[in-house]
């Protein structure tokens, strides 16, 4: 099987389409998307479609949570880009967009690919697992051998042994893309990077696919038409600093 991994799309449905353009001259025959579809972005309803039509398994991130509480009136708004921009694409979802969102569960395990998938990291949908101390503290807490994760906005593999947690663990970060072959003596948590916001100073949308017979791990970095993407932020009067940071990649 071949898993498509989407991450962090932050409703930019521009960034999304250019990464399904590119992911399709590549074969796949599962999309999972790790968590924050909405967030940030101008474009909720249209990510949510076509993550509906890709019929994705979507696992539940940070941003998707808070626009939730929001929904149930169980977090109070705050003077904050991220609440104002979840505020604004609460008012323009469905019932049955909101809905859906709430079916999306905090982490899944996947029996056949031998996976477990989640926004944070493999214990925790808030952490992030961004750091050798941080992959240190999740594997110490995990026992699995394939970990999927998004969140830190930038695609990476952290490594150790198949073994009791010690100083071996390697961390490997794809700015430009790049592959990674899982040796069958390592324990993995593999991050394919974010859709619609990197953070890693390469503004280029990223994605990943995944061969579960292979064991590996590919990203790919995939123009789009950023200003397209800005002028649609600013257009629906979100903060002009969600608009900025498209083309800095931070």
């Amino acid at each position: 099987m071949r898993l498509l991994l989407l991450s962090d799309i932050h409703a930019n449905h521009t960034a999304l389409q250019a990464v399904l353009n590119d992911a399709a001259k590549r074969r796949y025959d599962q999309v999972i998307h790790l968590g924050d579809a909405l967030g940030y972005g101008p474009h909720p309803r249209e990510v949510l479609d076509a993550l509906r039509e890709l019929d994705a398994v979507c696992v539940l991130g940070n941003h998707d949570d808070m626009l939730l509480q929001y929904a149930d009136g169980r977090r109070e708004t705050k003077d904050s880009i991220v609440s104002m921009a979840l505020m604004w694409q609460l008012a323009r979802l469905s019932e049955r967009d909101v809905a859906w969102v709430r079916l999306w569960r905090d982490g899944i395990d996947d029996p056949d690919v031998g996976a477990r998938y989640r926004h944070g990291t493999p214990v925790s949908l808030d952490d992030y697992t961004d750091s050798v101390p941080a992959a240190r503290e999740a594997f110490a807490h995990w026992q699995g051998r394939l970990g999927f994760v998004g969140h830190t906005h930038i695609p990476a593999v952290y490594a150790t042994l198949n073994s009791p947690v010690g100083d071996w663990i390697k961390a490997q970060h794809f700015t430009d893309g790049g592959s990674y072959m899982v040796p069958p003596s390592t324990r993995v948590i593999l991050n394919p990077g974010s859709v619609g916001q990197p953070r890693d100073g390469n503004p280029q949308a990223s994605y990943a696919v995944f061969d579960t017979v292979r064991a590996h791990f590919e990203v790919f970095r995939v123009p789009y038409d950023i200003e397209r993407a800005q002028e649609a932020a600013l257009e629906a009067g979100l903060p002009q600093v969600l608009a900025a940071r498209l083309a800095i990649g931070k």
